[in-house]
This record gives structure tokens, C-alpha cells and sequence, in this order.
């Protein structure tokens, strides 16, 4: 079916809707070579049109050990081309069927490198799959314009677990409470291979719950939206400070941000991508890392305790913090990296050595 993608802008960009069907969210584009199936389940995209700059997608299938939850959380999937015939052992179907059955909007023979470059430019927005079977150009067009912007949508109620649940692990050296904002699995499985048990609470528990005294630390785990819309998750992170180590990522981190007193602010067109270089200012290190946001913390804002750690090195925006006298810490970036490199998973050991510490 042709089908075409709307920019709130009015951009328009020509293509196929080859399940029928079309969608909407913010448009984004991610640099990431492989991994569509993690991306798609990641539920920090939840709400996001993503783009696949590569442009030949399915080639290995799906496959039930890559996905980063039970269901895909973006709103739809834009790509150049999509294999129908995937060629690998693990495969157990492919990616259209498997986009077919959970009703994921998909376009294809979409020129990515100008939409791309048009994000780029224009930075990321609100956009729609508009089908020829749901009218003219001009009503797509309206509907696109309509659109809410991804500034103040607070996402994590609809992507956070529903009720505490538990992780265990015989052999833990620590029990920590994790704060599940929209958290990928395999954050989940690193922090138990890490030789941690695992409390996973919903987006809304209070800090009370949190620092229960079975805890000896904290996770603040990634998710979708805007952090400046989530006070109340904000407060009861600030009741965090001080009582136990504490770790964050991606929105944990953001959450921190506020948290301290600082501000957040939205990137142009975010960075997403698992070749994303990152400067550890403490050692000078570059590492290589997976990346999935569209907002980062405003260091101009923090206060003299708090030290920026990481920067990234295409904009110089803030990839990681730390307290000066307390055990927190926090970076932008996804050290699980699924998809992507490992230059980053250092991170969980470190915040087993922080409880460590703080138990002495």
C-alpha cells in the first residue's frame, strides 16, 4: 500500500505501508547497524517513529533471546527495505510477521538518508504514516500538525511494570531496589550477573519502599519521555540522597539531574546509536557506546558538589555524573549495550564496589 511519512513541518516523504496500516510518534533516526529487534523492544522508544539509517533490516530474523521486553514499544518502524527471507539458525520468524502480529506500523522504500538529514536539520518532531487509504495528502498533512510534542509527555506509567517483583540470586553479595522507569532486560540480567538479588518497583514507589532496610543500594533504570514531567518521580529520587549508594541510567540519570537542583533540556535530534564516542574525563578514556535519548542534563545548572564525569564528544553534552562526598553516580549512556559495543559495562562493577565501600 502506498503510504507517505508527515512531519509536524510539513515535510513529506514517500514510501510503502506493506502491512497496511499506518501510525504516529515522534520521528527519530538511530545509527545502529543491527539490533532493530532490541531497539524496537527497548521501552525507551516508546512513542517514537524510529528510522533505521541502515538500510537493509531482518536479515537475521527475530529471535526470542534479543528482545529487551515482552512486546515491541515504539510506535512504528521506518526503513528502507525489509527481508522477507532471514538468513540465520536462530531465526524464528521474520521481522514483518513478527511487526504484523503485534500491530507495529512499518514503512518502507522510505529514502532514509533524506529523511535523516531532514531531522537533522529540523530536529525531531512529530510525524505520521499516512496511509492512501485514509485520505488526501492535505488531511495527513492536518492530522500531522495536531500532533503533541515530545516536550512534557511523561511516558513511564505506560512501559513501567505494573506490581513489585523480584529477581533472585543465590549467590548475591547485595539486595537492591530497582526504580523500573521503562528498564531493558538486559540491564536487568547485567545487574544480576554482576552477583546482585533484584527488587524491581514500579515508576511511582515511594522512596520509603526504596530504602526499605533489606536494600544496601539503588537502581535508577532508563526510560521514554521527558524527565521535567516527572516531579514526583523527581522528589522521591531526591529522597534517595544520602541514605543509600545509588546508580543511574539514561532517565535514572536525568531524574538524578533534577534531583541535585538541575535542569534538563531537549537535544535537537537526541543521540541513538550504538557507535556514539563518550569521553570519561577521569581517565581520558573514549569509549564507544549505545545511546537512546532525547534529552540530557544541563550542567550549568548543578550545584559545586557535583562533578560531570563523561561528556560527549560530537556535542560536549553531559554522559555522566557523580556526588562529590556521597556514593552516586550516573551516566546517559547504556552500558548493557543491546544492541552495541561493551566499552561501558564497567559501570555495574563499579556499583558493586560503591555498596562495597559504603559497607566498611
Amino acid at each position: 500500500m502506498l503510504a507517505h511519512l508527515i512531519l509536524k513541518d510539513g515535510a513529506v516523504f514517500r514510501g510503502r505501508a506493506p502491512l497496511g496500516f499506518g501510525g504516529s510518534g515522534e520521528a527519530v533516526f538511530t545509527t545502529a547497524m543491527a539490533g532493530y529487534q532490541e531497539i524496537l523492544t527497548d521501552p525507551s522508544f516508546a512513542g517514537q517513529l524510529v528510522a533505521m539509517t541502515f538500510p537493509e533490516q531482518g536479515i537475521y530474523g527475530i529471535q526470542q533471546d534479543l528482545r529487551e521486553s515482552s512486546r515491541p514499544w515504539a510506535t512504528g518502524m521506518l526503513c528502507r527495505r525489509v527481508s522477507g527471507t532471514p538468513d540465520h539458525r536462530l531465526s524464528e520468524s521474520d521481522l514483518g510477521g513478527w511487526l504484523k502480529r503485534h500491530h507495529l506500523p512499518l514503512m518502507t522504500d522510505l529514502d532514509t538518508r533524506a529523511l535523516t538529514q531532514r531531522i537533522r536539520d529540523a530536529g525531531a518532531q512529530p510525524a505520521i504514516i499516512w496511509t492512501e487509504a485514509d485520505g488526501d495528502l492535505e488531511a495527513g498533512k492536518a492530522r500531522a500538525l495536531a500532533l503533541p510534542d515530545m516536550i512534557g509527555q511523561a511516558l513511564c506509567s505506560s512501559v513501567s511494570c505494573k506490581d513489585r517483583y523480584e529477581i533472585p540470586n543465590e549467590a548475591a553479595k547485595f539486595r537492591v531496589s530497582v526504580l523500573d522507569g521503562g528498564i531493558k532486560d538486559s540491564i536487568l540480567k547485567l545487574l544480576r550477573a554482576a552477583g546482585l538479588h533484584l527488587e524491581v518497583f514500579p515508576w511511582d514507589a515511594p522512596a520509603s519502599e526504596l530504602l526499605a532496610p533489606r536494600f544496601q543500594g539503588v537502581f535508577l533504570s532508563n526510560g521514554p519521555g521527558d524527565p521535567a514531567a516527572l516531579p514526583a518521580m523527581q522528589r522521591e529520587v531526591g529522597k534517595l540522597i544520602g541514605e543509600r549508594p545509588v546508580f543511574g541510567i539514561c532517565l535514572g540519570h536525568q531524574l538524578l539531574g533534577h534531583a541535585f537542583g538541575g535542569s534538563t533540556f531537549k537535544l535537537k535530534f537526541g543521540h541513538r546509536g550504538a557507535n556514539q564516542p563518550v569521553l570519561d574525563l577521569r581517565t581520558g578514556r573514549v569509549e564507544i557506546t549505545a545511546q537512546n535519548h532525547g534529552f540530557a542534563v544541563d550542567d550549568t545548572t548543578l550545584p559545586a558538589d557535583i562533578e560531570v564525569t563523561h561528556r560527549h564528544l560530537s556535542d560536549g553534552t553531559v554522559e555522566g555524573l557523580r556526588h562529590r562526598t556521597l556514593p552516586i553516580f550516573s551516566i546517559q549512556h547504556h552500558p548493557e549495550a543491546s544492541p552495541g559495543p561493551h566499552d561501558a559495562r564497567g559501570a555495574f562493577g563499579r556499583f558493586v564496589t560503591m555498596m562495597e565501600d559504603f559497607r566498611k
